[in-house]
Order: structure tokens, then C-alpha cells, then sequence
């Protein structure tokens, strides 16, 4: 059970931001109707969001691994839950997601274990080893190290939010 209460959604003062939500995400999951508790958090969060999972150029499936990874390291069930069904559509097995639950890779090809390394050791320990670094490097220019680094950092963003708060399940 959440630990504060969610934002009244039908609230007319919240109502163009509400509706936002609901045109990007097709609803208004519970880790909006909590964030809404604070119109301009709800906002840049949205902002922040919506550039990593749609206006990134990353591939989708390593978005997706990434994100999964982060949910696994942190124990965020529902940030694992909300998105197992996209990492499946964009590509991850259920063998594949099954994998990151267990510390196995084998599933995975090198680019995809060079990032699930990094996703890591930047959930982890924050800092990464330069020889982790080395080999993300090998395969990913400049933007998809930026991309692939704020997506990891964002999503420790929201499990980290999601946990302390304890918000629901949908």
C-alpha cells in the first residue's frame, strides 16, 4: 500500500497535464497519479521520460534490457511488471528476461552483455570500470552512451522513487 496518498486526478487544476499522461502513456498509471502530487515534478518527469523512451534513437529491445536489468537489481516489481510486456514486444524473450533475473547471460550477444555489465555496475556501484567502459564503447558511438547512460540513470530515477513510496501495483 502506498505510503501517501495518490493525486485526484479528475482535479480541473491538474486536467491538461492529466491529459497529456493519459495521450502518451494511454492512461494514468499510479506512478503518475503519485507524481501528480507535484504538478512540476509530474511534468519534468514526464518530460524526461517521454525523451528516453520514445525520442531516443537507442534500439528499443536494449532500452527495454536495460530498464528490466535496473528493475531486477533494485527489486521494483512494479517498474519490472510495467514494462515486461514491452520488453517482450520489442524483442527480449521470456528466456532472455528470465536471464536477468538469475545473473545468466549466455542468452544475450556481447553488445547486449557489454551494456547489461555497464547497466550494473552504474545501478551498483555508480561508477563504472574503464575497461566496462572500453567495451560499451566498441560497439556504441558517443549519442548511444549518452542514451544508453541516461536510460539507466532514469530508471534508477523511477524504481528508487517507486520503492521508497511503495506505490501500487495497477
Amino acid at each position: 500500500m502506498a505510503r501517501i496518498n495518490y493525486a485526484d486526478i479528475t482535479n480541473p487544476v491538474i486536467k491538461p497535464l492529466v491529459e497529456r499522461i493519459q495521450n502518451e502513456r494511454s492512461s494514468v498509471p499510479n506512478l503518475y497519479k503519485m507524481l501528480l502530487n507535484s504538478t512540476p515534478i509530474a511534468e519534468g518527469w514526464l518530460n524526461y521520460l517521454t525523451a528516453i523512451r520514445q525520442k531516443s534513437g537507442l534500439s528499443p529491445k536494449i532500452r527495454e534490457l536495460l530498464i528490466m536489468r535496473v528493475a531486477v537489481l533494485n527489486e521494483a516489481d512494479y517498474e519490472f511488471e510495467q514494462h515486461l510486456p514491452i520488453a517482450i514486444k520489442e524483442g527480449c524473450t521470456q528466456e532472455q528476461v528470465n536471464g536477468l533475473r538469475v545473473n545468466d547471460f549466455s542468452l544475450f550477444n556481447e553488445e547486449e552483455r557489454a551494456t547489461i555489465l555497464y547497466c550494473d555496475e552504474m545501478t551498483r556501484n555508480i561508477r563504472v570500470k574503464d575497461s566496462t567502459f572500453a567495451t560499451v564503447k566498441n560497439f556504441f558511438n558517443d549519442k548511444e552512451i549518452v542514451e544508453i547512460t541516461a536510460t539507466i540513470a532514469a530508471y534508477n530515477m523511477v524504481s528508487r522513487f517507486l520503492e521508497a513510496i511503495q506505490v501500487d501495483h495497477e
